[in-house]
């Protein structure tokens, strides 16, 4: 008979180290989310044979993959059982969680994952925006060039358009601001470093004086403040945020009100104009350019490369770079003209494991595994990869990587379809709704290609069954 989702509940908590051991919870998509006071007193082993528990990972929080709709009942009771609301922090235990803080950064993970971590926290808030936005710029785009501009002078339409067009224009603001909070500064500071890299005519740096532009210093050029684009209000974000900080200890608390937030935006101006605008454009070329030889130079290669690698990076937390790369390629006013040629790529990389999944369950005899594939298959194909990746394949190890492998076929099709996406935030067959309109039909070939080198690879070299069974059992 099977557990209830109270009886699960409690298991989780026995298993993180008891009630008072527990100082946090909050659920996602897929996710338990539970913060510990002592690491130490997890059981990881003991919580992976709960029934019902796709996978673990270990980190800052204790992340227990249930699935969807399963998690959201069991994060409810846990909720219950340890009177905290979801998402919320015991006030009881903060104190006790300052003194194991080390402890858990240690066993967390590197100190680039830590800080390619801050960079999620500070675009992910931003991803509604950016999906609404570039839905809204590409559809657009598609009706102007088929109508001949046909709605343009409609005040409608102008309202739909210009709502798209705004977040773009000004995207690098709450960049700034959101980067400047990350790390632990004013966030109305960091939304003025940001707004140096928002071009308007109105801005007094571009100003003509006697039909002449205002030259800037060493490069005798005038100011380009689209050039370093989000890298440089992130960055000048950051920048801001330490500045502010290390003004504060120097100067006397009376004045703190006044002179920190005046000597933090004066100082962190010019050094944002005169180094990091500068290096952010030149950061951004960089970025463009590597792209740009992958896409363009190695082709089909360089996109079976980037699909069939994609989860590995997925899974040790890298990919967390690419968001900020992400929203620079959906910007419409970017090299790629909005069109993101990138995701749709690595989106293959869910493919490869849904075909692994299929291969999986017709030939493996464990029920128990065939149990969790067919909780983790549907959101799978729907582009919600964590069930599969953490309670199937990765600790099989082998079909892992020959699911990797098989992605690799669907990135293929993808370069040679030249499809793009008008904007991000899904995956899987989701990603239909993002694709550049009039290119659904070779996405579906693409994401079935990837399905079937997952599949066929998964089959002739990737299931051992004793593994199997020592893992899953019957």
């Amino acid at each position: 008979m099977a557990l209830s989702s109270k009886e699960v509940a409690k298991q989780v908590i026995d298993n993180v180290g008891g009630l008072e051991n527990i100082s946090g919870n909050a659920t996602c998509m897929t996710r338990l989310h539970v913060t510990v006071v002592d690491t130490s007193k997890v059981n990881v082993e003991a919580l992976k044979k709960i029934e019902g528990v796709m996978g673990v990972v270990e980190g800052q929080t204790v992340q227990i993959v249930f699935g969807p709709g399963k998690v959201n009942k069991i994060g409810l009771e846990f909720s219950e059982l340890t009177k905290i609301p979801l998402g919320s922090q015991s006030d009881n235990v903060k104190e006790l969680a300052k003194e194991n803080k080390r402890n858990i950064e240690k066993k967390q993970t590197s100190k680039v994952q830590i800080f390619l971590k801050h960079f999620a926290n500070i675009f992910v808030p931003l991803l509604p925006g950016i999906i609404a936005a570039g839905m809204i710029n590409g559809i657009t785009n598609v009706i102007n060039v088929s109508t001949k501009k046909a709605y343009v002078g409609q005040w409608w339409y102008a309202l739909i358009m210009t709502l798209g067009w705004a977040l773009f224009l000004y995207l690098p603001i709450f960049v700034g601001m959101n980067a400047a909070k990350e790390f632990k500064g004013s966030a109305i500071l960091g939304a003025i470093g940001g707004a140096l890299s928002v071009s308007v005519p109105a801005m007094p740096l571009l100003a003509m004086i006697g039909e002449k532009p205002i030259l800037l210093p060493i490069t005798n050029q005038q100011f380009a403040p689209a050039a370093g684009g989000l890298l440089a209000a992130l960055f000048t974000g950051i920048f801001f945020a330490y500045l502010e900080r290390f003004v504060r200890k120097y100067v006397p608390e009376i004045l703190d009100t006044f002179l920190t937030p005046l000597i933090t935006v004066i100082v962190g101006g010019f050094v944002s104009l005169l180094v990091i605008q500068p290096f952010g454009s030149w950061l951004n070329s960089g970025i463009y350019s590597g792209l740009n030889f992958i896409y363009t130079k190695l082709g089909v290669i360089g996109a079976y490369i980037l699909s069939s690698t994609f989860l590995p990076i997925v899974s040790v937390g890298l990919h967390r770079a690419l968001t900020p790369i992400h929203a620079m390629l959906n910007d419409p006013n970017g090299p790629t003209k909005g069109i993101n040629y990138l995701l749709p790529i690595l989106m293959m990389a869910g493919g490869g494991q849904v075909g692994a999944g299929f291969a999986l369950y017709l030939k493996t005899r464990s029920e128990k595994l065939k149990s969790f594939i067919r909780a983790a298959l549907p959101v799978g194909i729907l582009g919600i990869g964590e069930p599969l990746m953490y309670a199937v394949t990765l600790p099989l190890l082998k079909p892992f990587i020959t699911a990797c492998l098989g992605a690799g076929l669907g990135g293929i099709m993808i370069r040679l379809f030249k499809i793009g996406t008008i904007s991000q935030g899904v995956s899987g067959l989701f990603g239909l709704l993002i694709v550049v309109p009039g290119q659904q039909l070779q996405f579906i070939i693409s994401m079935l290609a990837a399905y079937t080198g997952g599949f066929v690879l998964t089959w002739l070299f990737g299931i051992e069954e004793d593994k199997i069974q020592n893992i899953f059992g019957e």
